[in-house]
Order: structure tokens, then sequence, then C-alpha cells
């Protein structure tokens, strides 16, 4: 019997991978006033393998981090004592952690920052409204844009970050590039209309992005910053199935495939990519919910 692709091992840098199928990190906002919750521990616990790789949802750098209401922080001692009990029931199933790190930069309100101020971004133009998962619009605040003078604490707040995720126990961390939030908003000309070292050039574009990762392999290591441990991996992610994502393995074009909503409904995805069972459907309307069970972790187990 040929062997499943998704369900071959890998060796990524210094970790050895019993499976290519990877948790993606989802935002679940239910770590209420960005502390994260015991309820977190199960919901992770309940998504662990032995050998698996998982990556937990965007975590906040700092205060000026937060884009949306109940996600995790890892800036405070608080934080970090928060995280470690989840940490350690993942490693407790024998699966990899890494801590996604994320500054939303203008994705933000008044009420979300500290002292009802405005969001920091690399420009002062703001971002248009944007569609709920329940159909509502949200509107974010006009930005600020930071001087050429107070970058570096941002990036030193990612560094922070870095340090306490491995503090807490994590096995690495990710920092978060995409998806329009502060990383974004510098590389993207669209965004950055800056005419200092921080803009113009790509170049200078790129050079906020890589001071934070020269901040964050140089406080927690490369190989736990992904450096080393990316070396040559790639991971693909968006829309996969066990069949496209067996596929893109096969051809060479991806080593691992992250899952966001498929391992979200079904905690026990591997498994049920072993034996070729039914997947449980996602319920959209509980994604960002805050209750700590309901669409969280009540999804059932084929077993």
């Amino acid at each position: 019997m040929e062997p499943i692709p998704l369900l071959t091992p890998y060796k990524m840098g210094q970790f050895d991978l019993a499976h290519r199928v990877v948790m993606a990190p989802l935002t679940r906002q239910r770590s209420y006033g960005n502390v994260p919750q015991s309820h977190a521990a199960v919901y992770y616990s309940q998504r662990a393998t032995a050998g698996g790789l998982l990556i937990a949802e965007a975590t906040g750098v700092s205060d000026t981090a937060q884009g949306y209401n109940d996600t995790p922080g890892i800036w405070t001692a608080e934080h970090v004592e928060a995280w470690k009990p989840i940490v350690a029931a993942v490693h407790q199933k024998g699966a990899l952690f890494f801590c996604q790190i994320w500054h939303c930069g203008r994705v933000s309100t008044f009420e979300l920052q500290p002292g009802g101020t405005a969001p920091l971004s690399s420009t002062e133009k703001g971002v248009g409204p944007q569609m709920s998962f329940d159909g509502r619009l949200e509107e974010f605040a006009p930005p600020r844009r930071l001087t050429v003078e107070e970058i570096p604490a941002i990036v030193d707040d990612f560094r922070k970050a870095a340090r306490n995720a491995i503090d807490a126990g994590f096995d690495g961390v990710e920092i978060h590039g995409a998806n329009g939030y502060i990383i974004e908003q510098f590389l993207k000309d669209s965004a950055n209309d800056r005419i200092d070292e921080y803009g113009g050039s790509l170049e200078n574009r790129c050079r906020f992005a890589l001071e934070v990762v020269d901040a964050v392999v140089k406080e927690s290591g490369a190989e736990a910053a992904g450096g080393e441990a990316f070396k040559g991996t790639f991971i693909a992610n968006g829309g996969y199935d066990r069949e496209e994502g067996g596929k893109v393995v096969t051809e060479g074009y991806t080593d691992l495939v992250a899952f966001g909503r498929l391992f979200l409904a079904n905690p026990d995805l591997p498994k049920r990519f072993e034996v070729g069972a039914e997947l449980n459907k996602y319920d959209r309307m509980t994604f960002y919910t805050s209750d700590p069970v309901v669409g969280y972790t009540d999804y059932p187990f084929l077993e």
C-alpha cells in the first residue's frame, strides 16, 4: 500500500516531524483581556500528535499591537506564565509548538490602543472598512505614522516577544509578516508612502522587516526563529484538502502543508487523513466568538 504523502516523516532543521500536517495559526479571540486562558490548553492539546507541528494563533508583541478583541499577548510576565501550561499540554502529546508573533499596526481602533491613542503604522493612510465574519462592517481608526526614532522600539517589541515565547516553553517563533499588518504596511508601496530610509525603494521598504528578523534571530537563535529550522523547508497553506495537500508534497512543491479551518473543525485531522474518514464541517459563525467550548473544543473526534 502506497504511503499517504502527508503522513510521511520530515526533518525540519533540528526537528523530526512524524508527518507533514501542520496546524496553521488561527485567531480565535478567546484570550480574555489578552491573557491566554486554560481552555486554550484543551484546544491545542486536542490537535497535538506525537511528532506534529502546531503554530499558535497570532500573538501580540505589545499593548500597541492589538487589532481585535481578546487576542493573546506575550509582552508581560502574566502572559508568559499563562502560556506555560498551554505549551506544556502540547508537549505532553509529543508535538512541537511555535508561537506566531504579530503587530496589527493600522488595523486597529482607538478602543484597543493604550490610552485611546491612534494605531501605529508606516503611514498616516487609513485602512478601509472590512467585512467581519458575521456580515458587519468593521471600521478602523486613522493611524499615526511612526517616526524614524520610534521604529527601533517596535523592532525591540518583537525581540522581547520572541524571548518571552522561548521562556514560555515554545519550540520556536513565527513572525507574522502578511495580511496587511504592520510588517506588510512597511513592505507594500500601496501603504508605505514614506520618504525616509524606511520608504521608497524596495530595499528601504524591506528594512523594517529585516530588522525584525535580525532582532528575533539574535534573541532566540536562528533555529528557534525559523531560520535554520525552515532552511530549505516550505510550508504551503490556503484551501488544501487531503488530496491536494498530498499532491503538492508528492510533486515537490512543498514540504509541509498547514491546515486552518479543517484543523479547527477536526482535532484529529491527521488520523482522519490516515483512514480516509469524513471530515467535520466547520461553523464559521463560531470562529471568533468568546465561548470557551462551543465551536472551540466541542468538535467531535472519530473515537
